[in-house]
């Protein structure tokens, strides 16, 4: 399944003027990563992400920068607001502990694949919506 493109960025939880949400939808710039604003001491950033269609999810590749655990959400933009999400990923740690306390290891990319994606195979993952907890 070829990758699927981010259509737009639906909200947000913070970000650094320096190193905006909108980052997220240039994937020729993986260099240019989304950060918290340096004021923002919350320790959780979201974002909600609309996909150009809906679809099964089977794997996701993620690059990371300095983020110590990662949840994926999934849904549609049909659902009423009031709907929660689906776990399609739950809380993952991306960082180990002493990396995160010494900043070492900030950078990298982790696949997710059938078996580690929870609802793989589940008709309920067809979604366009997607909600990043990091």
């Amino acid at each position: 399944m070829a990758p699927v493109k981010i259509s737009h960025v639906v909200s947000f939880s913070s970000q650094d003027p320096k190193y905006p949400v909108e980052n997220l939808l240039n994937p020729d710039s993986p260099r240019r990563p989304w950060l918290s604003c340096p004021q923002d001491k919350s320790g959780q950033l979201k974002v909600e992400l609309q996909l150009e269609r809906a679809v099964p999810i089977g794997y996701i590749d993620v690059g990371n920068c300095g983020c110590a655990f990662l949840q994926i959400d999934v849904g549609r933009s049909s659902w009423p607001l009031d709907r929660p999400f689906i776990t399609l990923l739950p809380a993952t740690m991306l960082m180990s502990l002493t990396d995160s306390k010494q900043g070492k290891n900030r950078s990298g990319v982790r696949m997710f694949k059938d078996g580690m994606v929870a609802h793989a195979c589940n008709p309920s993952t067809l979604g366009d919506r997607g909600k990043w907890i990091i």
